[in-house]
Protein backbone atom coordinates (compact mmCIF):
# COMPACT_ATOMS: atom_id res chain seq x y z
CA UNK A 1 0.00 0.00 0.00
CA UNK A 2 2.88 2.38 0.83
CA UNK A 3 4.63 1.70 -2.50
CA UNK A 4 1.39 2.18 -4.42
CA UNK A 5 0.84 5.54 -2.75
CA UNK A 6 4.33 6.71 -3.66
CA UNK A 7 3.87 5.51 -7.24
CA UNK A 8 0.68 7.48 -7.53
CA UNK A 9 2.46 10.59 -6.27
CA UNK A 10 5.30 10.10 -8.74
CA UNK A 11 2.96 9.33 -11.60
CA UNK A 12 0.81 12.37 -10.85
CA UNK A 13 3.81 14.66 -10.51
CA UNK A 14 5.36 13.31 -13.70
CA UNK A 15 2.11 13.66 -15.62
CA UNK A 16 1.70 17.28 -14.52
CA UNK A 17 5.31 18.01 -15.45
CA UNK A 18 4.96 16.37 -18.88
CA UNK A 19 1.81 18.31 -19.61
CA UNK A 20 3.41 21.61 -18.58
CA UNK A 21 6.60 20.77 -20.51
CA UNK A 22 4.61 19.80 -23.58
CA UNK A 23 2.63 23.01 -23.45
CA UNK A 24 5.82 25.05 -23.03
CA UNK A 25 7.65 23.28 -25.89
CA UNK A 26 4.61 23.56 -28.14
CA UNK A 27 4.46 27.24 -27.43
CA UNK A 28 8.14 27.66 -28.37
CA UNK A 29 7.76 25.61 -31.52
CA UNK A 30 4.76 27.54 -32.68
CA UNK A 31 6.10 30.96 -31.62
CA UNK A 32 9.73 30.65 -32.68
CA UNK A 33 11.49 29.30 -35.74
CA UNK A 34 14.98 29.58 -34.20
CA UNK A 35 16.48 26.07 -34.09
CA UNK A 36 18.98 27.04 -31.35
CA UNK A 37 16.23 28.36 -29.11
CA UNK A 38 14.22 25.23 -29.67
CA UNK A 39 17.22 23.03 -28.84
CA UNK A 40 17.95 25.04 -25.71
CA UNK A 41 14.33 24.70 -24.62
CA UNK A 42 14.43 20.94 -25.11
CA UNK A 43 17.73 20.61 -23.20
CA UNK A 44 16.38 22.79 -20.44
CA UNK A 45 13.23 20.67 -20.25
CA UNK A 46 15.28 17.46 -20.05
CA UNK A 47 17.52 18.99 -17.37
CA UNK A 48 14.58 20.10 -15.27
CA UNK A 49 12.95 16.69 -15.73
CA UNK A 50 16.08 14.89 -14.51
CA UNK A 51 16.47 17.33 -11.62
CA UNK A 52 12.85 16.81 -10.63
CA UNK A 53 13.26 13.06 -10.87
CA UNK A 54 16.31 13.13 -8.59
CA UNK A 55 14.46 15.37 -6.14
CA UNK A 56 11.50 12.99 -6.03
CA UNK A 57 13.83 10.04 -5.47
CA UNK A 58 15.50 11.87 -2.61
CA UNK A 59 12.12 12.73 -1.08
CA UNK A 60 11.03 9.11 -1.42
CA UNK A 61 14.22 7.97 0.29
CA UNK A 62 13.70 10.42 3.16
CA UNK A 63 10.04 9.49 3.57
CA UNK A 64 10.82 5.78 3.48
CA UNK A 65 13.56 6.13 6.11
CA UNK A 66 11.29 8.25 8.31
CA UNK A 67 8.40 5.79 7.96
CA UNK A 68 10.64 2.82 8.75
CA UNK A 69 12.07 4.61 11.80
CA UNK A 70 8.58 5.53 12.98
CA UNK A 71 7.38 1.95 12.59
CA UNK A 72 10.45 0.66 14.41
CA UNK A 73 9.83 3.07 17.28
CA UNK A 74 6.16 2.07 17.51
CA UNK A 75 7.12 -1.64 17.48
CA UNK A 76 9.65 -0.92 20.21
CA UNK A 77 6.95 0.80 22.28
CA UNK A 78 4.54 -2.11 21.81
CA UNK A 79 7.18 -4.63 22.83
CA UNK A 80 8.17 -2.59 25.88
CA UNK A 81 11.75 -1.96 24.84
CA UNK A 82 13.91 1.07 25.53
CA UNK A 83 13.65 4.21 23.43
CA UNK A 84 17.15 4.12 21.92
CA UNK A 85 16.24 5.52 18.50
CA UNK A 86 18.54 8.36 17.25
CA UNK A 87 17.27 11.92 17.43
CA UNK A 88 16.18 13.76 14.30
CA UNK A 89 17.65 17.05 13.15
CA UNK A 90 16.22 19.97 15.14
CA UNK A 91 13.76 22.50 13.75
CA UNK A 92 12.19 20.04 11.33
CA UNK A 93 8.75 18.51 11.05
CA UNK A 94 10.27 15.08 11.70
CA UNK A 95 11.90 16.40 14.89
CA UNK A 96 8.55 17.74 16.14
CA UNK A 97 6.84 14.44 15.46
CA UNK A 98 9.78 12.62 17.05
CA UNK A 99 9.41 14.75 20.19
CA UNK A 100 5.69 13.91 20.39
CA UNK A 101 6.46 10.22 19.95
CA UNK A 102 9.00 10.33 22.77
CA UNK A 103 6.51 12.10 25.00
CA UNK A 104 3.88 9.49 24.16
CA UNK A 105 6.40 6.74 24.88
CA UNK A 106 7.21 8.26 28.29
CA UNK A 107 3.50 8.44 29.14
CA UNK A 108 3.14 4.83 28.03
CA UNK A 109 6.02 3.74 30.27
CA UNK A 110 4.66 5.70 33.24
CA UNK A 111 1.23 4.19 32.74
CA UNK A 112 2.69 0.70 32.52
CA UNK A 113 4.73 1.22 35.69
CA UNK A 114 1.68 2.59 37.48
CA UNK A 115 -0.41 -0.41 36.43
CA UNK A 116 2.39 -2.71 37.54
CA UNK A 117 2.54 -1.02 40.95
CA UNK A 118 -1.25 -1.16 41.30
CA UNK A 119 -1.23 -4.85 40.40
CA UNK A 120 1.46 -5.50 42.99
CA UNK A 121 -0.50 -3.54 45.58
CA UNK A 122 -3.66 -5.52 44.82
CA UNK A 123 -1.74 -8.80 45.16
CA UNK A 124 -0.33 -7.66 48.50
CA UNK A 125 -3.78 -6.56 49.63
CA UNK A 126 -5.29 -9.92 48.71
CA UNK A 127 -2.48 -11.68 50.55
CA UNK A 128 -2.99 -9.49 53.63
CA UNK A 129 -6.75 -10.01 53.57
CA UNK A 130 -6.43 -13.78 53.25
CA UNK A 131 -3.97 -13.80 56.14
CA UNK A 132 -6.24 -11.69 58.34
CA UNK A 133 -9.37 -13.69 57.52
CA UNK A 134 -7.74 -17.09 57.83
CA UNK A 135 -7.40 -17.14 61.64
CA UNK A 136 -10.98 -16.18 62.62
CA UNK A 137 -12.44 -18.49 59.96
CA UNK A 138 -10.32 -21.39 61.17
CA UNK A 139 -11.41 -20.72 64.75
CA UNK A 140 -15.07 -20.55 63.72
CA UNK A 141 -14.79 -23.87 61.88
CA UNK A 142 -13.12 -25.49 64.89
CA UNK A 143 -15.73 -24.19 67.37
CA UNK A 144 -18.58 -25.18 65.07
CA UNK A 145 -17.21 -28.69 64.55
CA UNK A 146 -16.80 -29.11 68.31
CA UNK A 147 -20.40 -28.07 68.95
CA UNK A 148 -21.72 -30.39 66.25
CA UNK A 149 -19.63 -33.47 67.02
CA UNK A 150 -19.50 -33.42 70.82
CA UNK A 151 -22.06 -33.41 73.57
CA UNK A 152 -21.17 -30.48 75.79
CA UNK A 153 -22.65 -29.06 78.94
CA UNK A 154 -24.76 -25.88 78.64
CA UNK A 155 -22.00 -23.89 80.25
CA UNK A 156 -19.41 -25.17 77.79
CA UNK A 157 -21.73 -24.56 74.84
CA UNK A 158 -22.25 -20.99 76.01
CA UNK A 159 -18.50 -20.55 76.25
CA UNK A 160 -17.99 -21.80 72.69
CA UNK A 161 -20.82 -19.59 71.40
CA UNK A 162 -19.20 -16.60 73.09
CA UNK A 163 -15.89 -17.43 71.42
CA UNK A 164 -17.65 -17.72 68.05
CA UNK A 165 -19.33 -14.37 68.62
CA UNK A 166 -15.93 -12.81 69.27
CA UNK A 167 -14.53 -14.19 66.01
CA UNK A 168 -17.61 -13.04 64.08
CA UNK A 169 -17.23 -9.55 65.54
CA UNK A 170 -13.58 -9.55 64.50
CA UNK A 171 -14.51 -10.54 60.95
CA UNK A 172 -17.22 -7.89 60.83
CA UNK A 173 -14.83 -5.20 62.05
CA UNK A 174 -12.20 -6.31 59.54
CA UNK A 175 -14.62 -6.22 56.61
CA UNK A 176 -16.09 -2.86 57.63
CA UNK A 177 -12.63 -1.35 57.98
CA UNK A 178 -11.50 -2.71 54.63
CA UNK A 179 -14.63 -1.38 52.92
CA UNK A 180 -14.06 2.08 54.41
CA UNK A 181 -10.38 2.10 53.41
CA UNK A 182 -11.04 0.87 49.87
CA UNK A 183 -13.85 3.38 49.31
CA UNK A 184 -11.63 6.21 50.51
CA UNK A 185 -8.74 5.08 48.27
CA UNK A 186 -11.02 4.75 45.24
CA UNK A 187 -12.53 8.18 45.81
CA UNK A 188 -16.04 6.72 46.15
CA UNK A 189 -16.49 8.52 49.46
CA UNK A 190 -16.50 12.29 49.06
CA UNK A 191 -15.53 14.06 52.25
CA UNK A 192 -17.82 16.99 53.05
CA UNK A 193 -15.41 19.51 54.51
CA UNK A 194 -17.09 22.55 56.05
CA UNK A 195 -16.44 24.80 59.08
CA UNK A 196 -17.69 22.98 62.19
CA UNK A 197 -16.95 23.07 65.93
CA UNK A 198 -14.17 20.59 66.60
CA UNK A 199 -15.54 20.10 70.12
CA UNK A 200 -18.60 18.25 68.79
CA UNK A 201 -16.40 16.00 66.63
CA UNK A 202 -14.16 15.17 69.59
CA UNK A 203 -17.22 14.37 71.71
CA UNK A 204 -18.51 12.08 68.98
CA UNK A 205 -15.20 10.21 68.89
CA UNK A 206 -15.04 9.93 72.68
CA UNK A 207 -18.48 8.31 72.80
CA UNK A 208 -17.06 5.08 71.41
CA UNK A 209 -14.32 4.60 74.02
CA UNK A 210 -16.06 5.64 77.25
CA UNK A 211 -17.20 2.14 78.26
CA UNK A 212 -13.92 0.35 77.38
CA UNK A 213 -12.00 3.01 79.30
CA UNK A 214 -14.28 2.62 82.34
CA UNK A 215 -13.87 -1.16 82.31
CA UNK A 216 -10.09 -0.77 82.46
CA UNK A 217 -10.20 2.07 84.99
CA UNK A 218 -8.53 4.46 82.56
CA UNK A 219 -8.97 8.15 83.27
CA UNK A 220 -9.92 10.17 80.17
CA UNK A 221 -9.32 13.93 80.15
CA UNK A 222 -10.40 16.47 77.51
CA UNK A 223 -9.07 19.98 76.94
CA UNK A 224 -10.93 21.65 74.08
CA UNK A 225 -12.38 25.13 73.63
CA UNK A 226 -15.98 24.85 72.42
CA UNK A 227 -15.52 27.96 70.28
CA UNK A 228 -12.82 26.42 68.04
CA UNK A 229 -14.20 26.01 64.51
CA UNK A 230 -12.21 24.06 61.91
CA UNK A 231 -13.10 23.09 58.32
CA UNK A 232 -13.47 19.30 58.40
CA UNK A 233 -15.79 16.39 57.69
CA UNK A 234 -17.43 15.74 61.04
CA UNK A 235 -18.33 12.08 60.47
CA UNK A 236 -15.00 10.90 59.03
CA UNK A 237 -12.81 13.05 61.25
CA UNK A 238 -14.62 11.57 64.25
CA UNK A 239 -13.85 8.14 62.77
CA UNK A 240 -10.16 9.02 62.53
CA UNK A 241 -10.03 10.37 66.09
CA UNK A 242 -11.94 7.35 67.40
CA UNK A 243 -9.38 4.97 65.87
CA UNK A 244 -6.58 6.85 67.64
CA UNK A 245 -8.48 6.92 70.93
CA UNK A 246 -9.42 3.25 70.63
CA UNK A 247 -5.75 2.33 70.20
CA UNK A 248 -4.83 4.51 73.18
CA UNK A 249 -7.33 2.66 75.39
CA UNK A 250 -6.40 -0.80 74.07
CA UNK A 251 -2.66 -0.37 74.57
CA UNK A 252 -2.86 1.38 77.95
CA UNK A 253 -2.74 -0.78 81.07
CA UNK A 254 -5.61 -0.63 83.61
CA UNK A 255 -5.44 2.49 85.76
CA UNK A 256 -3.64 4.50 83.11
CA UNK A 257 -4.56 7.83 81.50
CA UNK A 258 -5.71 8.97 78.06
CA UNK A 259 -5.93 12.64 77.20
CA UNK A 260 -7.14 14.65 74.22
CA UNK A 261 -6.33 18.32 73.77
CA UNK A 262 -7.06 20.81 70.99
CA UNK A 263 -4.96 23.86 70.18
CA UNK A 264 -5.58 26.23 67.28
CA UNK A 265 -2.47 27.51 65.56
CA UNK A 266 -2.08 30.04 62.75
CA UNK A 267 -2.28 27.57 59.87
CA UNK A 268 -3.32 24.29 61.50
CA UNK A 269 -5.42 23.13 64.40
CA UNK A 270 -3.53 20.55 66.43
CA UNK A 271 -5.36 17.68 68.15
CA UNK A 272 -3.18 15.68 70.54
CA UNK A 273 -4.22 12.21 71.73
CA UNK A 274 -1.90 11.03 74.49
CA UNK A 275 -1.73 7.86 76.58
CA UNK A 276 0.42 6.22 79.23
CA UNK A 277 0.50 2.90 77.37
CA UNK A 278 3.19 0.58 76.10
CA UNK A 279 4.78 3.06 73.71
CA UNK A 280 6.22 2.45 70.24
CA UNK A 281 9.93 2.10 69.33
CA UNK A 282 11.11 5.00 67.18
CA UNK A 283 12.16 2.71 64.32
CA UNK A 284 8.50 1.68 63.90
CA UNK A 285 6.87 5.11 63.84
CA UNK A 286 6.53 5.02 60.06
CA UNK A 287 5.53 1.35 59.85
CA UNK A 288 2.53 1.63 62.18
CA UNK A 289 0.58 3.57 59.52
CA UNK A 290 0.91 0.76 56.99
CA UNK A 291 -2.12 -1.32 56.19
CA UNK A 292 -2.48 -4.43 58.42
CA UNK A 293 0.73 -3.66 60.31
CA UNK A 294 0.86 -4.85 63.91
CA UNK A 295 3.92 -5.14 66.13
CA UNK A 296 4.88 -8.54 67.47
CA UNK A 297 4.57 -7.35 71.06
CA UNK A 298 0.84 -6.48 70.71
CA UNK A 299 -0.50 -9.66 69.12
CA UNK A 300 -2.13 -10.52 72.43
CA UNK A 301 -4.45 -7.50 72.03
CA UNK A 302 -7.39 -7.71 69.59
CA UNK A 303 -6.95 -5.72 66.39
CA UNK A 304 -6.42 -6.00 62.64
CA UNK A 305 -3.96 -3.17 61.95
CA UNK A 306 -6.26 -0.93 59.92
CA UNK A 307 -7.13 1.83 62.40
CA UNK A 308 -4.04 4.01 61.99
CA UNK A 309 -3.98 3.45 58.24
CA UNK A 310 -7.60 4.55 57.94
CA UNK A 311 -7.03 7.58 60.20
CA UNK A 312 -4.10 8.75 58.09
CA UNK A 313 -6.14 8.38 54.87
CA UNK A 314 -9.03 10.41 56.31
CA UNK A 315 -6.81 13.20 57.62
CA UNK A 316 -4.61 13.42 54.51
CA UNK A 317 -7.64 13.70 52.22
CA UNK A 318 -8.60 16.84 54.15
CA UNK A 319 -5.16 18.37 53.64
CA UNK A 320 -3.87 17.43 57.08
CA UNK A 321 -1.35 15.00 58.49
CA UNK A 322 -0.56 12.93 61.60
CA UNK A 323 2.62 12.89 63.67
CA UNK A 324 3.59 10.46 66.39
CA UNK A 325 5.94 10.76 69.36
CA UNK A 326 6.39 7.82 71.66
CA UNK A 327 8.63 6.28 74.27
CA UNK A 328 8.59 2.60 75.16
CA UNK A 329 6.86 1.86 78.48
CA UNK A 330 5.95 5.55 78.93
CA UNK A 331 3.26 6.19 76.35
CA UNK A 332 2.52 7.80 73.01
CA UNK A 333 1.14 11.04 71.59
CA UNK A 334 -0.54 11.15 68.19
CA UNK A 335 -0.92 14.68 66.84
CA UNK A 336 -3.54 15.35 64.18
CA UNK A 337 -3.07 18.56 62.18
CA UNK A 338 -6.09 19.91 60.30
CA UNK A 339 -5.77 23.05 58.10
CA UNK A 340 -7.66 26.08 59.31
CA UNK A 341 -8.81 26.83 55.77
CA UNK A 342 -10.39 24.37 53.33
CA UNK A 343 -8.11 23.07 50.60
Amino acid sequence: MKDRTFLRIYAGTGAVYLILSGCFLSYLFFRSEDIGLRSAAVCFAVFVFLLGWLLLCQIRKKLSAFAEGLCARIDNMVNGGKDDMPDCEPETLAAKLDFKMKRLYQIHLQSRERLKAEKQEIQELISDISHQVKTPLSNLKMYNSTLMERSLSPEKEHEFLSLMDTQISKLDFLIQSMVKASRLEAGIIELKVKPSPIYDTVARALGGIVLPAEKKGIKVSVLCDQAVVVPHDVKWTAEALFNLLDNAVKYTDPGGRVGISVEKWKIYTKIDISDTGRGIPENRWAQIFQRFYRGEEVHDIPGVGLGLYLSREIVSKQGGYIQVKSEVAKGSTFSVFLPNESI
